[in-house]
């Protein structure tokens, strides 16, 4: 009956509080006696030398991305390209540069041709063509 599958459920939801309590019980014993495992007297001496292995002070990336992702990596010159690899500045996309990429497109020159001659990424060639109605549609 319906009555009796209500008091199971009571009956599970009391079990599973109970094993929530005991997880949190151990996950805080456990937590508390991570500093005297690695060799530390004291929480807070465990948590500076986890912030400097992580880098805990360092700032985070663009729009809130923590370091290590994506333009955090490129900076660090850890990214495409291996280290010491700087990042390229930012483009300045002009009327001028818009009409040598029209000029180029209307010659035939792929994409990457077009971004190699002008000195613009080959995203900034697509945008640049998807603008000037230039792509043809799906």
């Amino acid at each position: 009956m319906v009555t009796d599958k209500i008091k199971e459920l009571e009956a599970a939801r009391t079990k599973l509080a109970a094993l929530e309590q005991s997880i949190a019980g151990e996950l805080n014993r456990e937590l508390a006696g991570l500093p005297g495992k690695y060799g530390f007297a004291s929480t807070d001496e465990f948590v500076s030398a986890v912030k400097a292995a992580g880098g805990g002070g360092r700032r985070r990336g663009r729009r809130g991305r923590p370091p290590g992702s994506g333009a955090a990596k490129a900076a660090a010159g850890r990214g495409k390209g291996g280290p010491g690899r700087k990042r390229r500045k930012r483009a300045v996309i002009t009327d001028e540069t818009r009409a040598q990429v029209k000029k180029l497109v209307n010659d035939g020159k792929t994409g990457a041709e077009i971004a190699k001659a002008v000195g613009i990424s080959l995203p900034s060639v697509q945008n640049i063509k998807k603008a000037l109605g230039l792509v043809k549609k799906r």
